[in-house]
């Protein structure tokens, strides 16, 4: 008996291991395959799709389109790519889209500069659901809490960021009050650089500011109520702060940026959080990687896998954000995950498929 007991103990002792043997994992390369390439491409705007496998991506210069895949009987993938498929032909304006998001009721792109465009497609339509003239309007960025609720962020036009939302499936849009939304400081606002400046877990909202004050806006129930948190990331002129934010789950965050005009830099721009984002601390600092416009937790990694992309290359972190792997200097500005290995990336004349290895 006490031999059957040892022997069921080491068993038991072996299996942990083999889990534990499994469950941990180091990638050191990625593999890219380019599925679009045009030098008058500029896309900083891509969401997953909804119904099937596969994204939609807008460009800076009005085109879009939707990549679409499906299993072969061999279980690869054949890729269908619809191009021009969010063109608003009959207008002589030219929509520099910047920020995307997608729902099982249809796809929604937003502009930046004033007039501010958001337009929805679906049933082979494309209408225009929220246009704001104010001078100042620049919207960065767009997400759903779910097929009915949505929200998009923009810089100031008062003394508060610009922040409207749908409860209606995106029908219609309306801009919260700056009765209700945390006063901004001067010279803050937010980057239009990779559509992730909105994270959302459940009802929980994170928003990143950036320039010359840094900060992260925080809802806990979708909008309704809004806090104000501090972060240690770069900031004081208008081209430092956070580029963008992922939250793994209500605790757990990271945020990126630095300065676009100092590439190079590594001080001070990557930010972590374990508390939801009410305290913030600074990570690799003084090491790779430097300025990213985009960061993205790996799904079902437990949040300790972590990309970041920029035009300086894609780099890769298993630890959190503590240490990190430079995998390659091709460029991108987003990036979005289908599963733990796969990713669609767009960015400067190109959007890509990315296998990490």
């Amino acid at each position: 008996m006490k031999w059957f007991i040892i022997c069921f103990l080491l068993l038991g002792l072996s299996s942990c291991k083999s889990n534990e043997s499994k469950s941990f994992r180091e990638f050191t390369t990625v593999d890219i395959h380019h599925l679009m390439q045009d030098s008058l491409l500029n896309i900083r705007a891509i969401d997953l799709l909804k119904k099937n496998r596969g994204c939609l991506f807008l460009s800076a210069d009005g085109r879009g389109g939707l990549v679409i895949e499906e299993s072969r009987q061999n279980n690869k993938p054949d890729t269908t790519i619809m191009y021009d498929y969010f063109e608003q032909k009959d207008s002589n304006i030219v929509l520099n889209y910047r920020a995307v998001a997608t729902t099982t009721k249809g796809e929604f792109g937003l502009t930046i500069g004033s007039p501010a465009y958001l337009l929805k497609a679906g049933h082979e339509r494309l209408d225009t659901v929220y246009k704001e003239t104010h001078k100042s309007a620049f919207y960065d960025s767009m997400d759903f809490w779910n097929d009915q609720e949505g929200i998009a962020i923009g810089d100031p036009t008062d003394d508060c960021m610009s922040v409207i939302i749908t409860r209606d499936g995106g029908d219609t849009w309306d801009k919260l009050s700056c009765k209700d939304l945390p006063k901004s400081k001067e010279g803050e606002a937010a980057f239009a650089a990779s559509d992730t400046n909105i994270s959302i877990v459940g009802d929980h909202t994170w928003i990143a500011t950036g320039g010359k004050a840094s900060r992260i806006m925080y809802s806990p129930n979708k909008g309704k109520t809004w806090e104000i948190y501090n972060t240690p990331i770069i900031q004081g002129v208008e081209t430092t702060g956070i580029y963008s934010i992922d939250f793994y789950d209500k605790n757990n965050g990271f945020a990126i940026g630095g300065d676009y005009t100092k590439p190079n830099d590594t001080l001070n721009n990557k930010i972590r959080t374990r508390d939801g984002g009410k305290t913030w601390q600074v990570v690799a600092n003084g090491k790779g990687p430097s300025y990213r416009s985009c960061v993205q937790y790996i799904p079902n990694r437990k949040g300790k896998e972590l990309v970041a992309v920029g035009f300086k290359g894609i780099d890769y972190s298993k630890d959190g954000g503590d240490t990190w792997i430079h995998l390659s200097d091709v460029g991108f500005y987003t990036i979005r995950f289908l599963n733990d290995s796969v990713a669609y990336a767009a960015g400067k004349g190109r959007l890509s498929k990315l296998t990490f290895k």
